[in-house]
């Protein structure tokens, strides 16, 4: 599974931000800009942010101690990273965060031992097992252990079907914070052509179930496509808007971007600590909108995953 840029740190866009109103998608015939408006993910996680601190400090009132726990196995880098990003976030928005560090050598028991005692806990009400974990262990069946209603990444099997009926139920987060950031930033999607490059079961497949579904940040006509498709930038030079999520780096070139066309960098790879997106920079060139290197989609994943987690406490604790 490649990593998605919603495992990023919460960062600061190197090239800044251009923050206006509502921007009209530009067709065929537009002029293309010099430069895109960059669609930095900090100003809605910031009022994503915001809106959870005063939900968890209502629930504290009423006596309920919000709590995410988080789960890690072995000791990766990259991964403790981004447990470390998951509990400094926790600890400024007021929530209680247990945490449980299994040796790389841990069974596949011992890890659902703790999945366990998580899910039997009420004073857990979200719950969330840091992917991936060493190679012998199954994280699919892990994840299959967690409560579906402490699932705060929204990728439990039960949820995805919620998903797929258009059924309430936590939404998963990297999905989520890119249609929130369309609509933070009045880009128009109901009946726009969004091209989505990449079938993960993390993002390109959820994503295409959200935007086609019909409310009014969404009700796109959505095409998946993939690297295993020989002519796939047939698709993308139609899109309105493109999402790149193949983790390929610099997959996504302006020969690849319909002039005007919104792009949305989502897929990464990573040579050593230094981060490959699919989109290259030189996008900017040819888009009317962009998501920066940095900042982008990966605030908003964070700022999701916070969202879910105050819902799944107001839930589990009656006072949705």
């Amino acid at each position: 599974m490649a990593p998605t840029i919603g495992e990023l740190a919460v960062g600061v866009d190197r090239l800044g931000t251009h923050v206006g109103g509502a921007m009209p998608i530009a067709d065929d015939t537009a002029v293309i800009p010099h430069t895109a408006r960059l669609l930095s993910g900090k100003p809605l996680a910031d009022k994503v942010f915001a809106e959870v601190a005063d939900r968890v400090s209502r629930l504290r009132r009423a006596g309920v101690v919000p709590a995410l726990a988080t789960v890690l196995v072995g000791d990766d880098d990259a991964s403790a990273g981004y447990i470390r990003i998951k509990q400094r976030q926790a600890a400024e928005l007021n929530f209680e965060s247990p945490h449980t560090h299994l040796p790389a050598d841990a069974t596949q028991e011992d890890l659902h031992r703790v999945i366990a005692g998580y899910n039997a806990d009420p004073g857990v009400h979200g719950l969330l097992v840091q992917y991936p974990v060493p190679a012998h262990l199954d994280y699919d069946r892990a994840l299959q252990s967690v409560d579906p209603d402490k699932d705060v990444d929204g990728m439990h099997p039960l949820n995805i079907g919620r998903l797929a009926l258009g059924l309430p139920g936590p939404l998963p987060c990297t999905p989520a914070g890119i249609e929130a950031l369309l609509a933070h930033y009045d880009i128009p999607v109901a009946g726009r052509e969004v091209v989505i490059l990449g079938r993960g079961a993390t993002l390109g497949r959820p994503l295409s179930i959200m935007l086609a579904q019909k409310r009014p940040t969404a009700n796109a006509a959505v095409t998946v496509v993939h690297t295993g498709v020989p002519d796939w930038d047939r698709y993308t030079r139609r899109a309105d808007i493109l999402v790149a999520a193949a983790g390929v780096p610099g997959i996504i070139q302006p020969e690849h971007v319909k002039p005007g066309a919104v792009v949305i960098g989502a897929g990464v790879r990573y040579e050593g600590r230094r981060l490959l997106p699919d989109v290259d920079e030189s996008c900017a060139e040819v888009a009317s909108a962009i998501t920066p290197r940095v900042g982008g989609v990966g605030p908003t994943t964070v700022a999701m995953l916070f969202r879910n987690a105050v819902d799944a406490a107001e839930r589990l604790s009656g006072r949705a």
